[in-house]
């Protein structure tokens, strides 16, 4: 086998290597912070919002969970964990809030609260799912601030970027969805999806947030393949050299 060919093949999986550690950084990071996992971003459409729960505060068990909705939301259905107690909050409005069908409220929910039966070890994960009705805001992110109570100290994750500013900048930014154009036809078909989805959501959720498993595994199949390829190029080089008479 040539040298120069040698190298070439050394030279790719380095790079290869080299891209999927940054990967591998990049998802770590990203699964330090309390996060949103949408199952849909569609204006006016009905998600499924999954909330990440990552470590403690610092080394304390995480006890509570307390998630602020925007004020374009009115409501949220949080779906039962058998690992924690929830409770919806209601906030009265100052004045009347006229909705999109034509009728008023005079409140709304404010929070979502989840109390965990036995404290989460920091280090473990969980995940709580919220169904919602994104609001008709195509283009807008909004924002969830969440409190995250321990043993000992809290974590507000309620920091919001500025203007142009990266949130993964942020040393506690609020778990946030980007909402995007509507589809062509969502409502009550999307409601009915919506709901049969939510028990294997959650069950795929216990120890993660679903994309958390799935990037990891991509990424592994990913390097995978580039070793199984590197091995298959050096035994095609291998076999082309004659014999030592």
């Amino acid at each position: 086998m040539k040298k120069s060919s040698l190298r070439r093949t050394l030279s790719a999986t380095a790079i290869a290597g080299g891209t999927a550690a940054l990967m591998m950084a990049g998802l770590a990071g990203a699964s330090a912070h309390v996060s949103i996992n949408p199952d849909k971003t569609a204006a006016n459409s009905y998600a499924l919002l999954t909330f990440g729960v990552p470590h403690g505060c610092d080394a304390s068990a995480t006890t509570k969970v307390t998630i602020n909705l925007p004020d374009e939301l009115t409501d949220a259905t949080p779906t039962v964990n058998p690992n924690w107690t929830v409770e919806k909050v209601t906030q009265t409005l100052p004045e009347p809030k006229k909705l999109a069908d034509g009728t008023s409220i005079t409140k709304r929910t404010s929070q979502i609260v989840y109390t965990a039966k036995t404290p989460l070890d920091p280090h473990l994960r969980d995940a709580l799912v919220l169904s919602v009705k994104l609001p008709d805001a195509a283009g807008k992110t909004i924002y969830f601030p969440t409190l995250q109570n321990c043993e000992q100290g809290q974590t507000n994750w309620a920091e919001i970027p500025a203007a142009g500013q990266d949130p993964h900048s942020l040393k506690a930014p609020a778990p946030s969805v980007a909402i995007t154009a509507a589809a062509a036809a969502d409502g009550h078909a999307a409601t009915a999806v919506s709901t049969t989805a939510v028990s294997t959501e959650q069950m795929a959720s216990v120890s993660d947030d679903g994309s958390q498993a799935r990037s990891w595994a991509g990424l592994v199949a990913g390097v995978a393949g580039l070793v199984l390829g590197a091995a298959a190029f050096f035994r095609k080089r291998s076999a082309k050299v004659p014999a030592a008479k």
